[in-house]
């Protein structure tokens, strides 16, 4: 019996994928969760070597596998290149197998396209952004040919809005989601609305 129960996300006519690594899954699920045209942010486990893998076996750095999240998308809404812009803005993708105090390769930063296209615009992203010199060393990350997607336990969904007042959320999760709300109100489900 799968210690993943629920349906993993999968594309229509109407959405899209996009699948990215940038340590803890609690926190980029978080900020990915709050964008206008994200139907549905799932965090699991990408890029490994073992079939089911538990969070157990990931943590230990051993299964190959990074901590990811599966976005379902709508293009019409928001683009894969601003996906991608939100991604590299609010996580550190200079520094490798690593972000804060969560080490190993299962945080590693990590971009798994699921068509030609997101390819061709990770790379140029990656490009660009190192030639900007927004950050002063080259980033890290990575682009993996896409693999199996594992949905996480289900304690692990919605983690910041179900634990927002533990004190990991409040130290790590909270800045994220505040630096993502300032760099990217107009693209905020709130604004929006509004």
């Amino acid at each position: 019996m799968s210690s993943h129960p629920g349906p993993a996300p999968t594309a229509t006519p109407k959405y899209e994928l996009a699948t990215f690594g940038g340590g803890c899954f609690w926190c980029t699920e978080a900020v990915f969760l709050q964008m206008n045209g994200v139907e549905q942010v799932v965090s699991g486990y990408a890029g490994g070597h073992v079939a089911d893998p538990t969070y157990q076996q990931v943590c230990t750095g051993t299964t190959g596998h990074a901590e990811v999240i599966q976005i379902t998308f709508d293009p019409k809404v928001i683009s894969y290149g601003k996906l991608l812009e939100i991604f590299f803005r609010t996580h550190d993708p200079t520094t490798l197998n690593r972000q804060g105090n969560d080490a190993g390769t299962q945080y590693r930063s990590v971009i798994f396209p699921h068509n030609e296209q997101q390819h061709a615009q990770a790379e140029e992203m990656i490009a660009r952004w190192n030639a900007s010199g927004l950050w002063p060393d080259p980033i890290v990350t990575t682009i993996e040919s896409a693999t199996a997607f594992y949905p996480a336990e289900d304690y692990h969904r919605n983690y910041f809005a179900l634990h927002g007042r533990e004190p990991y959320c409040q130290l790590v999760i909270q800045p994220k989601i505040e630096k993502a709300r300032k760099v990217f109100s107009n693209e905020l489900k709130l604004a929006a609305e509004s």
